[in-house]
């Protein structure tokens, strides 16, 4: 039974793939979590926790000091129900996994996730809800806008600008010094030689554009 001296338990939302990774982070960092926050399994069970719609619930309907971490890929998705919790009074939790290595003079923003292999390394700046996936690496002095993604493995080198909605693909290279646009996308595997345009998609080694978003 929970005291009045415990956290607020965190909810999750997004049920799928991302959602259920956050889950596994925050059980191994010993986060208590609520359940999950999705339209499209609500009423549902997902790992023994109850899916709520986020569309349906009023301001204290999560509890006093609700807590709460998007796990969903998409950057214009994550936008849309951090803006819809923060209304609901809610607070952004930063999740990371004690098995993510965070360097000193790091900040990480609001909302944001750090799996498990995960390496940020020293003067990292993170925006709100960004997202640092298994085994991948942001290098020294990057700094990065809010909502970005690096997907498994993405390795992001040092001193590079991520914009706003910048998504790093899973295995991709960003090559130091680089500046990804708002909104682009670095396709898997890609090698990132030079700046990427906002709203572009990028793919191949090197990267080149294949349209723009």
């Amino acid at each position: 039974m929970p005291s009045a001296t415990d956290p607020p338990a965190l909810w999750i939302a997004g049920a799928g793939g991302v959602g259920r990774e956050a889950l596994d982070t925050a059980l191994a960092a010993g986060v208590p979590v609520a359940g999950f926050l999705d339209d499209r399994q609500h009423g549902a069970t997902v790992r023994g926790l109850p899916v709520r719609r986020p569309a349906d619930l009023g301001p204290g309907d999560l509890g006093p000091g609700a807590r709460y971490l998007v796990g969903i890929a998409d950057p214009t998705v994550r936008q849309r129900l951090a803006a819809l919790l923060d209304g609901l009074g809610a607070e952004p939790f930063t999740l990371v996994h004690p098995r993510a290595l965070i360097a000193p003079d790091t900040l990480l923003g609001p909302g944001c996730l750090v799996m498990g292999g995960a390496y940020v390394s020293s003067s990292v700046r993170l925006g709100a809800h960004s997202q640092v996936h298994y085994n991948a690496t942001v290098g020294h002095d990057t700094v990065t806008g809010e909502r970005v993604t690096v997907y498994p493995g993405g390795n992001v080198s040092g001193a590079v600008l991520l914009a706003d909605g910048a998504t790093v693909g899973s295995n991709a290279v960003v090559l130091q010094g680089r500046a990804i646009g708002a909104g682009a996308f670095v396709g898997a595997a890609a090698v990132v030689t030079r700046d990427v345009a906002p709203g572009e998609v990028v793919v191949g080694s090197p990267a080149r554009p294949l349209r723009r978003t």
